[in-house]
């Protein structure tokens, strides 16, 4: 297998963790609200899903509790920021550092304890094409996660939830007037931005490289926040990031077994520079950011 096929092999499964953080932070977004703890939320979802598979819960069983838990933890953002109209820059920092901090605290004794991963599953012929038929052999929740992205795409596009879901974005007080509980559809979503912000560290934690290390997501849900703002809030762009990203984090994999004499700080840095330099090249295009930018983001809603 050279670079090119085994980039190509693994660029979707790299992408995961931040397409479904990134889709649930997408909800959260249009419906007005910034999310800063995801980085927290997927750290918590890490070693919830870690644990529970270590002690012979299953991968589902796994995936069910990281979900729940980041759920709650992020439920405990929405009341300060939305019942109590905190700031929301603040509050999203505040649970981030927590979910931090209960990943480490639970997650102490099990460090570099690893767990059995789940089979992967190949698409009858189309795997067998060759350089790109490693795109077509992924595991169970690679082909979920796409799943989830056209459905969300498909929610915003066509049905009455994302449509009532942007309103309450865009101008919240006209959603309110017409008979929409604003920050009853704002809690809704915070909820499910933390639980899938909590599959996204389930998935890494006990799929993709499946063991337990403090502070494996590494920066995963900064760069899925970044992603929503790459992606204009738009769900196929933001597939099309997460899979520049997933493959540029492989790179210095690739490199490595070329034999690239390239320093692997500066391999491993990569996503992060792409990141800074994709998000100046998009905020340089202040058009671009007001059509799709959500109008009411990050702003309290008072009745």
């Amino acid at each position: 297998m050279n670079a090119i096929e085994f980039i190509l092999a693994g660029m979707l499964a790299a992408a995961t963790p931040f397409l479904l953080a990134a889709l649930g932070e997408l909800v959260v977004e249009r419906a007005g609200v910034l999310n800063l703890g995801v980085e927290g939320l997927m750290a918590f979802g890490a070693a919830l899903a870690f644990i529970i598979v270590y002690h012979g819960g299953g991968h589902l069983l796994g995936f069910v509790v990281a979900g729940l838990g980041s759920a709650i933890l992020s439920l405990a953002f929405a009341v300060i920021a939305l019942g109590f109209r905190a700031n929301q820059v603040a509050t999203g920092l505040a649970i981030g550092i927590l979910g931090q901090g209960l990943s480490a605290l639970f997650g102490k004794t099990y460090e570099s304890l690893t767990v059995k991963g789940i089979p992967k599953l190949a698409l009858p012929w189309l795997s067998d094409i060759p350089i790109v038929g490693g795109l077509f052999i992924q595991d169970a929740v690679v082909w979920l996660s796409l799943a989830a992205t056209l459905a969300i795409w498909a929610m915003f596009a066509y049905s009455k939830i994302g449509l009532i879901v942007r309103a309450v974005g865009e101008n919240p007080k006209a959603a309110h007037a017409i008979g929409y509980r604003v920050i009853a559809v704002r809690f809704a979503a915070v909820a499910f931005g933390g639980a899938m912000a909590g599959f996204a560290g389930a998935y890494a934690s006990v799929v993709y490289t499946p063991l337990w290390a403090d502070g494996m997501i590494a920066g995963r849900g900064w760069i899925a926040i970044a992603l929503v703002v790459f992606g204009t809030w738009m769900t196929g762009r933001i597939f099309l990031g997460a899979c520049l990203f997933g493959a540029v984090s492989l790179i210095s994999l690739a490199a490595q077994a070329t034999g690239l004499n390239v320093p692997s700080q500066l391999l491993a840095s990569l996503p992060y520079l792409v990141t800074i330099i994709v998000l100046g090249i998009i905020s340089a295009d202040r058009r671009l950011l007001k059509l799709n930018g959500v109008a009411s983001l990050g702003e309290p809603f008072e009745r």
